[in-house]
């Protein structure tokens, strides 16, 4: 964000409406399935607003309150489905290109994963139960056409009670930690990747695509982490298993050109209880105490040497 002088200062501003919640339901499908969408929206907005820093004056200001509105109004128009990402781009087109002051808009969106219910082995036509991992986008759009698409995914829990091990690390007179080969695994990965797409008119014009591409790499990131289903795949440390999955990713998709990865270790520690008499229960490792304070914190971006995330 480029800075002002105003007043022999420097000032960098921008204004926006955060977590707008709006919900959205599609009833008119191909296929007679009514789809559903719970999005929470935040909008900031750079633009050529200094009077009302400097001078008491409003005029060149968007209200928040049109932000928010707007979100619904656009929601509305969408008379097709759309992906989260698809919307954060109509609702950055639409405030760069409207108003005059304005000259980057930035639109971050969470969206809540309602999926769809199997009754009787039958998806149900407009019944939804609440998953867990979030879909998440941000969308920087300047007036110029300059375009920024990022996509993500938070709080995907996953868990493997064996093919985990962690030794040969730095010893000193503070560690306690003893090497294993054999160990639980857990973490909540949160992901991050960018497209390369530098202009609206460069993404590829097909129904659902930023969709697709969310679940390809919700795929990728889940069979990497835990291998075949029999034989799984062994896990020297979380920070390889962290670089094989972003690895695999850019390998499978190549529509991404960098994908960064935060993986904390949450620990399950074996519980033994003792006395000053010795051992009470020894539970060899089949009974853990679950504990996500404090935790290891894992984060490394993997880029194509042409890409900067």
């Amino acid at each position: 964000m480029a800075a002002k002088q105003v007043e022999g200062l420097s000032l960098e501003q921008r204004h926006g409406k955060d977590r707008v919640r709006v919900a959205r339901v599609w009833r008119n499908t191909p296929d007679g399935r009514h789809v559903v969408v719970e999005w929470s929206v935040s909008i900031s907005l750079l633009s050529d607003c200094l009077a009302a820093y400097t001078r008491d004056d409003n005029s060149d200001i968007v209200a928040t309150d049109t932000m928010k509105n707007t979100v619904y109004a656009k929601a509305k128009e969408c008379v097709e489905q759309v992906s989260v990402e698809d919307f954060a781009i109509l609702l950055a087109k639409h405030f760069t290109s409207l108003y005059q002051q304005v000259t980057c808009a930035i639109v971050n969106i969470v969206e809540k994963p309602w999926e769809r219910v199997s009754v009787n082995g039958e998806p149900h036509e407009h019944g939804f139960k609440l998953g867990s991992e979030r879909h998440t986008t941000e969308v920087i759009l300047e007036k110029s056409g300059a375009l920024r698409v990022t996509s993500g995914i938070e709080r995907l829990a996953v868990l493997k009670t064996t093919k985990s091990g962690f030794e040969g690390f730095i010893r000193d007179k503070y560690t306690a930690l003893p090497d294993t080969r054999e160990r639980i695994l857990a973490t909540e990965i949160t992901a991050s990747w960018r497209y390369p797409y530098e202009s609206v008119i460069s993404i590829p014009q097909k129904p659902l695509y930023f969709t697709e591409k969310y679940l390809n790499v919700k795929k990728v990131l889940i069979d990497t982490f835990y291998g075949p289903p029999k034989e799984g795949k062994y896990s020297p440390s979380v920070q390889s298993t962290l670089y094989d999955m972003a690895k695999t990713v850019l390998k499978s998709i190549p529509d991404i050109t960098a994908v960064q990865l935060k993986m904390p270790n949450l620990h399950f520690l074996p519980v033994n209880i003792s006395s000053k008499d010795g051992p009470i229960v020894k539970f060899d490792d089949d009974v853990y105490l679950p504990t996500d304070e404090p935790h290891g914190s894992i984060q490394a971006t993997l880029s194509r040497l042409w890409s900067k995330m």
